[in-house]
């Protein structure tokens, strides 16, 4: 079991006030906990019999009682991508529940596609982003907006930007959630790149912004966009509305870009802008083994 997180660790985020975690990792899959739920991603069926098959042991160790547990296929192509089904539990159960991170709640719903509502492996950036209490933060290819709530706890005004209407719907339950007022927070559905420079022109300024994208997506128009190939123009995008003093948060779960890339690729685009700054990282996640979850870089200007 010591790919499976400790019972120190496990009481370290009830003291904290968090319960989304990732809780094992393999080559072949790894195991979130959600809340009350349990999530299982495989890459094979022995993977899944496998670590649900360890999840209980684990669960006997550190106290955690299993009502839940749903599982995930991961395929090579993202168009093979499917939700998440229920494997333990009564199928009538209510696929919509919630999960608290360092006080704040989010949505989580399991049949609202592959990805459930709230990204484990952000959570050290949430907490920076709160800690920074900026006046405003744009928050790109929003998805549930977690980012825009870590911000608007702190007293931002926020901006989310995303293709679906659906996620920046979950994203305003989300403030709900937390009995934030969506006065004053703006919730766009627009083509990320096609946005930014609409801002620019009506001389918008942003102290944080945040550059999460997919690794790849098609607008309704039927317009791509490729992580590898166009994170550098988003970047380029981001600097012309970020404010003297800003941050912007890069980060990708693509396999080809690593931490180095996205630094060279920040200094390229600062040395094209002819403005200057500095890269740092927050510090590692305790649940993540180095080297998974997101590559990110903050990018402080000055």
């Amino acid at each position: 079991m010591s790919d499976w997180i400790d019972p120190a660790l496990v009481k370290a985020f009830e003291a904290e006030g968090t319960d989304a975690y990732r809780i094992c990792t393999y080559l072949d899959g790894w195991v979130d906990r959600y809340g009350t739920d349990i999530l299982v991603s495989y890459k094979t069926e022995n993977a899944q019999e496998r670590m649900t098959s360890e999840l209980y042991l684990w669960a006997l160790a550190v106290g955690f009682k299993v009502t839940r547990v749903f599982a995930r296929f991961l395929p090579k192509r993202n168009a093979e991508r499917e939700s998440p089904r229920l494997v333990v539990s009564d199928q009538e159960s209510n696929l919509q529940t919630s999960a608290t991170e360092r006080q704040l709640r989010y949505g989580i719903d399991f049949e609202a596609g592959y990805s459930v509502g709230l990204f484990v492996d952000q959570r050290h950036n949430r907490s920076y982003v709160r800690q920074l209490k900026s006046r405003t933060l744009l928050n790109c290819f929003a998805y549930t907006c977690a980012f825009s709530v870590a911000a608007a706890d702190a007293g931002s005004k926020t901006l989310s930007v995303d293709l679906s209407k659906k996620s920046l719907a979950r994203g305003q339950e989300n403030f709900t959630l937390n009995g934030l007022t969506i006065t004053g927070h703006r919730f766009i559905a627009e083509d990320v790149i096609e946005y930014l420079p609409r801002l620019l022109r009506k001389g918008e300024k942003f102290d944080v912004i945040i550059l999460d994208p997919p690794t790849f997506s098609r607008t309704h128009r039927g317009k791509s966009f490729q992580v590898e190939q166009d994170f550098e123009t988003l970047l380029s995008q981001a600097l012309e509305v970020a404010a003297r003093d800003g941050k912007i948060l890069l980060s990708t779960n693509c396999t080809k870009l690593t931490e180095r890339a996205l630094e060279v690729m920040a200094r390229f685009c600062l040395k094209a802008s002819r403005r200057a700054g500095r890269l740092h990282s927050e510090a590692p996640l305790p649940d993540f083994p180095p080297g998974t979850g997101a590559r990110t870089v903050w990018l402080t200007l000055h």
